[in-house]
């Protein structure tokens, strides 16, 4: 009997990008972030899922000649993908994943896979993790360009010093849009677009498609080995003191003593590199000042460990509640106390700044003074004092594009409303920060005190010369003495300026053509 004869089959069409126009029920949803001032008005939202697809979507839209932005987790403070400007929003929501790539000995991750899907992974399938954000809906899309930090990473460094290469959606000088794979080999032709995305901030040389980590130099064939094994538990606190107990001098003395903590104790071999805190000091509508720690729970004297910095802190304030525990990590990391939701509601305005030594009385007065203010009463108004050093600051400045390498201190300013008075609060947050900031030109010019601020806080505030009289550009401001190598990357790879924003890196001219 004849074997039965091989019907042809051709091969099922290339997927393509999911495409919303207006009209379409989801297409509310797709133009908007987590932050209400902004919402977009693109011609289309394309959701990719694959690495063609943002090809794809990226090529068509500059043959159109359509202003393209990208939207991983939508946590962008500012218009950057909603500017009106932009006629094509790139959606990596669902270009999720993560997996052990055998060939390259590290973890990849889709660039629209969210925080907590990487903790959550990474741990129950290899008991390892990234020192990434508290915020567990954030994706990592724009997280790790900005130089992503979070609780574990006074003990670890940053998310990027765990960065070993980058798959990036680039647009040639003939308009071409190609994939390209960046890695931190010194001799990978590539280097400096891998280097760029560790703290160069998102949206600036591509679409980020996909990350691979694991940590310097780890070579280990078991991928339990390759990552930071993340603590078995940990022991959280929340201690609160009443702003109906605190007058100027008992509040100058709690902020003076949570700095001078940080200046005694945010070395890298300090006992202290376990322990993560935020001091939330919030408007006095708000009823009282919170603060929130953890610390290894592993360690042995971690219960001393955080008895001590409570202790240190408080010190001559009285706090009217303390409430402590010990917890599994992974539970940590969902527990609204470290975590929050990530997701402010309202309208949004942030600021930041990085902090190399405590306050000065003055800005110490200058913070109780808009805190405290009765004609603006919003108990959504706050500065958040958030652990940094440690371990960060053992890289160098220059071998990642993060350039803040010796703070002990992150300060993040935040107002959030749902009113539509956008220009009260507006007001107050930009006065607030000018006046904190006024012996530098109103922004924390880096020197002794300060070190600049935090790309992934963007503010377009401080290139605005209303608000930064410094003389100091917005980009130094953020970048450092990287800016210029940023640029040449920038040349090199987007030389037409395809991504693009407000506070977007400039080309540099001279570095445009290819090597």
């Amino acid at each position: 009997m004849a074997e039965p004869r091989a019907v042809p089959t051709s091969a099922p069409p290339p997927q393509s990008p999911i495409t919303v126009t207006p009209g379409d029920n989801r297409y509310g949803d797709l133009v908007r972030g987590i932050n209400d001032r902004f919402v977009g008005r693109p011609e289309l939202v394309r959701v990719a899922r694959s690495t063609a697809e943002v090809v794809q979507a990226v090529q068509e839209a500059v043959r159109a000649g359509q202003r393209l932005a990208v939207r991983s987790g939508g946590h962008c403070y500012e218009d950057f993908v909603a500017h009106p400007d932009v006629r094509v929003v790139l959606d990596l929501g669902e270009f999720t994943g993560i997996s052990f790539d055998q060939r390259r000995g590290a973890f990849a991750v889709g660039a629209g896979t969210t925080l907590g899907e990487v903790y959550r992974s990474l741990f129950k399938r290899w008991g390892v993790t990234v020192p990434g954000g508290g915020g567990p809906t954030v994706a990592v899309g724009g997280h790790v360009p900005g130089g992503g930090y979070g609780p574990l990473s006074r003990l670890h460094g940053s998310i990027v010093d765990y960065l070993h290469a980058v798959e990036v959606v680039v647009v040639d000088e003939d308009g071409t849009a190609r994939c390209v794979t960046a890695s931190s080999d010194p001799d990978d032709p590539h280097h400096d677009l891998w280097w760029a995305h560790t703290g160069g901030g998102g949206g600036n040389f591509g679409v980020v498609t996909r990350y691979w980590f694991r940590s310097p130099g780890g070579t280990a064939a078991d991928p339990a080995l390759l990552l930071p094994r993340a603590p078995a538990e940990v022991v959280v606190s929340t201690t609160a003191w009443s702003w109906d107990e605190l007058d100027e001098t008992a509040f100058g003395r709690l902020v003076g003593n949570h700095g001078s903590w940080f200046e005694r104790h945010s070395a890298p071999d300090s006992p202290f590199t376990g322990l993560y805190s935020m001091l939330a000091l919030t408007h006095r509508a708000s009823g009282a000042i919170a603060m929130v720690t953890q610390v290894d729970g592993t360690n042995p004297g971690a219960e001393r460990l955080l008895a001590d910095y409570v202790a240190a802190v408080g010190d001559g304030v009285r706090p009217v509640a303390h409430q402590q525990q010990r917890m599994p990590w992974w539970h940590s990391t969902r527990w609204p106390g470290i975590a929050g939701d990530g997701d402010m509601s309202g309208s949004v305005k942030v600021k930041a700044a990085y902090l190399r030594q405590s306050y000065t009385p003055a800005q110490i007065a200058t913070l109780y003074r808009y805190l405290t203010r009765t004609d603006y009463a919003n108990p959504g108004a706050l500065v958040g004092l958030i652990a940094y050093g440690g371990k960060v600051n053992t890289v160098s400045p220059r071998a990642t594009a993060l350039a803040q390498r010796d703070s002990m201190l992150k300060a993040v300013y935040v107002t959030t409303w749902s009113d539509r008075a956008d220009a009260e609060h507006l007001a107050w947050i930009r006065e607030f920060y000018r006046d904190v900031y006024a012996d530098t030109g109103g922004v924390p010019v880096p020197g002794a005190g300060s070190d600049g601020s935090y790309i992934n806080y963007p503010d377009a505030d401080l290139a605005d010369p209303a608000w930064n009289s410094s003389g100091v550009p917005w980009h130094t401001l953020y970048y450092k003495d990287n800016y210029p190598r940023l640029q040449q990357v920038k040349g090199r790879w987007d030389p037409g300026n395809v991504f693009r924003h407000r506070l977007s890196i400039s080309p540099a001219p001279e570095s445009a053509s290819r090597s």
